[in-house]
């Protein structure tokens, strides 16, 4: 469990964001492609990209521990939506970040002489990572980012619409469905790790994220005091024709917010099957469930095309 502390001046400034940024979206693909247990709402994607990446990957994949803490991609990428702009940050992010984010990995044996090079600042060892995360990007990430922009931009919707409800304590309270409680001045969110994390004035930058199957990640800038930590929030999945049995979508019993852009209206149940009880998605209809009707919170077990009944 980590336990996010608020202050006055924290709560005023925490804020939604648009997206984690593309450098942190590519890195957390790769992870992606290694993860068995990802799901059904990534089960195509993996299949359709894994493979073509061959060993352009490698320097990226040396980056990402298969234990342990995250590399912050913002901190050392930015949260911008350009690879071109998130290279030009990357090959000139301060040695001291790069050391502070890398030294707790373990590199390969077979990695060790590169990453000796990557943290004594060298332009070959960044160049290689340079290379790499545009080809990761231009694979896992960039033929699907049209059609993820629309699901991220109506989760940020429901970040603003409740916000306008209730301002940001309202914000907190339906973050992450099941995943946090707000119990003020402190949001708990599950985690591993148990830590009491202090904002001190900084507040909390709130943004979706696609390829992950944590509801909620703690991106915490390491050397900067005056930036605010990032919560990434996750996961989203899409549908065409529905799902009997969201578990295979890892999404049974998460779901928190939804949206549709069909043009027909879709339902959830909160039974496998189709079974159970049922709450109509209408076309056109983005919203957050903590909002509308908080008792649908992160119980729905399936979705159908088609209304209820």
């Amino acid at each position: 469990m980590k336990r996010i502390h608020f202050t006055a001046e924290d709560l005023a400034r925490t804020r939604g964001a648009p997206t984690i940024g593309v450098a942190a979206e590519t890195f957390d693909s790769v992870r992606m492609l290694s993860n068995r247990d990802a799901g059904l709402a990534f089960r195509g994607w993996q299949v359709s990209v894994r493979g073509r990446l061959g060993d352009r990957a490698g320097p990226l994949a040396a980056l990402i521990p298969a234990r342990g803490p995250l590399v912050d991609a913002m901190s050392l990428m930015g949260s911008t939506p350009s690879i071109d702009e998130a290279v030009d940050i990357w090959m000139a992010a301060p040695g001291a970040l790069l050391r502070v984010e890398l030294e707790h990995i373990g590199f390969r044996p077979t990695h060790r002489t590169w990453a000796r090079g990557l943290l004594d600042g060298t332009r070959e060892a960044r160049l290689q990572v340079a290379s790499a995360l545009r080809a990761c990007h231009r694979v896992t990430v960039a033929p699907y980012w049209s059609g993820v922009r629309s699901p991220l931009g109506e989760v940020r919707a429901g970040y603003v619409r409740a916000m306008a409800d209730g301002g940001v304590e309202r914000l907190l309270a339906v973050l992450g469905g099941s995943a946090a409680r707000w119990r003020p001045p402190v949001l708990e969110v599950a985690h591993p790790r148990d830590e009491d994390v202090h904002l001190n004035g900084r507040g909390l930058v709130i943004a979706p994220t696609m390829f992950s199957t944590d509801q909620i990640e703690l991106l915490l800038p390491p050397l900067d005091p005056s930036r605010s930590p990032t919560p990434a929030v996750g996961t989203i999945a899409w549908f065409r024709s529905g799902s009997p049995d969201l578990r295979g979508q890892s999404m049974d019993n998460r779901t928190s917010s939804y949206g549709n852009r069909t043009g027909t209206a879709f339902a959830l149940h909160d039974w496998y099957g189709y079974g159970g009880n049922c709450w109509p998605i209408w076309n056109e209809s983005p919203a957050n469930l903590q909002s509308v009707n908080p008792a649908w919170d992160t119980i729905a077990s399936s979705v159908s095309r088609g209304t209820c009944g």
